[in-house]
C-alpha cells in the first residue's frame, strides 16, 4: 500500500534542500544565478548576430561559473566570519556573564 505522507517527513529532498541553505546560504544564490545566466544566455543566442556558437557558448559557460565561483566564495567567507568572529565573541560574553 503506497501512500503519499511519508513516515519520515524530514527526509524529503526539499527538506534537505532548506536545511542546506540555512546553513550555506549563498549555495542556492549560486544556484539561481547560473540558471539565469543560462537563461538570458539561451535567449539572446537569437541575436548573437555573426559570433559562432561556440564562442557564444563559451562565454556563457564563463559567465556562470564566474557567478558561481562568486557566490561561493562569499558564502565561505561569510562562514568563517560567522565561525571565528562572531562565535568567540558569543562565548566571550558567555563566560564575562557567569
Amino acid at each position: 500500500m503506497s501512500s503519499s505522507i511519508s513516515a519520515y517527513p524530514d527526509d524529503s529532498q526539499t527538506s534537505k534542500f532548506w536545511q542546506k541553505s540555512k546553513e550555506s546560504p549563498f549555495v542556492p544564490v549560486g544556484m539561481a544565478g547560473f540558471a539565469g545566466i543560462v537563461a538570458f544566455g539561451l535567449y539572446k543566442m537569437r541575436t548573437r548576430g555573426n559570433t559562432k556558437m561556440s564562442v557564444h557558448l563559451i562565454h556563457m559557460r564563463v559567465a556562470a561559473q564566474g557567478f558561481v565561483v562568486g557566490a561561493m566564495t562569499i558564502g565561505v567567507v561569510y562562514s568563517m566570519y560567522r565561525d571565528f568572529y562572531l562565535k568567540p565573541q558569543e562565548q566571550a560574553k558567555a563566560l564575562m556573564e557567569k
